[in-house]
């Protein structure tokens, strides 16, 4: 039997799409069938690794997680990565083949539909059902002529497609039926139904809106979900999902990171938001770093130049510089590591303008931005203490100069670099702070007390009670029923 599809797009970015595939990839992955996840385009700085030395978007990593299956760069074959407001690097089939700018990109977007469904052929291939997610709004007709991520896929893939709309965020029947107003007729012939997400409270006071949005559109209704509380517990996709702190609380230590505007790989440091000694904290450009910061981190960084001076610009620099003479301590990660250093040098202009410019100075090391990417999965140890770690890199560029490195990787090779006193150290190892043992070496060196976390079974069981939740909610079988065998090129 051939693959069956679905799709889901949203009235706008951020409504939960993202869970809600997780969710469904998890719920009929326990009823036996073979799940894929698949998402055209996505955009994103927060990428995860695949074990074929690709990249993808996070939230595709953490739906093949939620299928039982491992990531594959086919899952998500178009990846925009920004790097400036108008610029983004274009990842193709886990690949980077350059960049473009807005206007650029929409002239390359109908060349990159065959690598599309040459990826999505290859996951049907291979499934009982493919779940498709869309990116941004299905309404942005300005859009439409170039589309491969929403109608435009859809249409030439012949995938039906289910709409979900945000009542969280407020005005959800304009945004449901505007959609329907605004969209071409054949395109809205594509669309099987609709869904309610994050609703609180009492769900019998909209059963009136969610026969008017049926009524107006003529969608069928597939359930209003109420708000998943333990959402906080899986990655968010993106800096959108990103809240400034968690509960916080007396007898925690706070750890602070600089969310750059535009900060990579977050989710680094998603385990810390769970540890119960700890207050999590995520700066923006303005805030000043609390003088009661035990540990500051630079996280990862799409443009590490422009947010070394994004970073001295809201201060940061003269803050840490506090910060380290009260004996507190810094961690830099990929980007965020090579900022602690002494140079950075972009002689091919790979992230923006080619130059060069002074680092921090708080590692004796230097960064050049050159070479192919490193894009690998890897293993190793801490040099001091021999804690071991797993995680991946994920960069551009080489950092040499260390004479005190911080790990020794499973090839033999060293990563990142020390002070002599180990109060300041960074490195280009992703996934860090998810390995326990990590994670707990790192809380212990600034006096906290680590808690009992396995932050991997954590994140399957939070995957367990999401789809337990979209279960009681939706309605599974009717989704299932409207997923339909898609046109494949092979058979057209």
């Amino acid at each position: 039997m051939r693959a069956r599809a679905i799709m889901i797009q949203g009235t706008g970015s951020d409504v939960g799409k993202s869970l809600l595939v997780a969710a469904l990839a998890r719920a009929f992955t326990r009823r036996g069938l073979r799940v894929r996840p698949f998402k055209p385009q996505n955009m994103s700085n927060n990428a995860a690794v695949t074990p074929d030395g690709g990249e993808i978007g996070r939230a595709q990593a953490l739906q093949a997680r939620a299928a039982r299956v491992a990531p594959s760069v086919h899952m998500n074959p178009v990846l925009l990565k920004p790097q400036s407001d108008i610029g983004s690097q274009v990842v193709v089939q886990g690949r980077v083949i350059g960049n473009a700018k807005a206007r650029e990109y929409q002239a390359m977007k109908p060349k990159l539909l065959g690598a599309v469904l040459e990826s999505f052929e290859r996951l049907a291939s291979e499934a009982d059902l493919v779940l498709v997610e869309g990116a941004g709004s299905a309404s942005e007709v300005n859009l439409r002529s170039a589309d491969i991520a929403n109608m435009g896929f859809a249409r030439a893939a012949g995938v039906p497609v289910v709409v979900v709309g945000d009542i969280d965020r407020g005005g959800v029947i304009a945004s449901l039926v505007g959609t329907q107003a605004v969209i071409d007729p054949a395109d809205n012939a594509m669309i099987v139904g609709f869904i309610v997400n994050r609703f609180r409270g009492d769900p019998s006071l909209f059963d009136d809106g969610m026969k008017m949005v049926a009524q107006r559109t003529g969608w069928q209704s597939l359930g209003l979900v109420p708000f998943f509380d333990d959402a906080h517990r899986l990655p968010a996709e993106d800096a959108l999902g990103l809240s400034r702190t968690n509960a916080g609380g007396n007898g925690r230590l706070r750890i602070v990171v600089l969310a750059f505007p535009r900060v990579a790989n977050f989710d680094d440091f998603d385990p810390l938001r769970l540890e119960k000694n700890v207050d999590l904290v995520f700066l923006r450009p303005g805030e000043p770093i609390p003088g009661d910061a035990a540990l500051v981190i630079l996280p990862g960084s799409k443009a590490t130049i422009a947010d070394l001076a994004a970073l001295r610009s809201a201060g940061w620099d003269v803050d840490l510089k506090s910060h380290i003479r009260r004996g507190g301590h810094v961690l830099g990660i990929c980007g965020g590591y090579q900022m602690l250093g002494r140079r950075i040098s972009d002689p091919d202009g790979i992230e923006g303008p080619a130059g060069s410019v002074e680092g921090l100075g708080l590692l004796e090391v230097d960064t050049v931005l050159a070479g192919d990417k490193v894009l690998v999965e890897t293993t190793g140890e801490t040099i001091q203490d021999s804690v071991p770690f797993k995680g991946y890199e994920m960069h551009i560029g080489r950092t040499t100069g260390s004479l005190r490195p911080l790990l020794r990787l499973a090839n033999g090779e060293h990563d990142g670099a020390a002070n002599d006193s180990g109060t300041i150290a960074g490195c280009y190892i992703h996934g860090l702070l998810a390995d326990d043992r990590q994670r707990q070496h790192w809380l212990r060196r600034i006096g906290i007390d680590g808690s009992a976390l396995d932050y991997e079974a954590d994140v399957d069981a939070t995957l367990d009670r999401l789809a337990d939740h979209i279960e009681k909610y939706l309605d599974c079988d009717r989704l299932l029923e409207l997923a339909r065998e898609p046109k494949f090129r092979t058979s057209d």
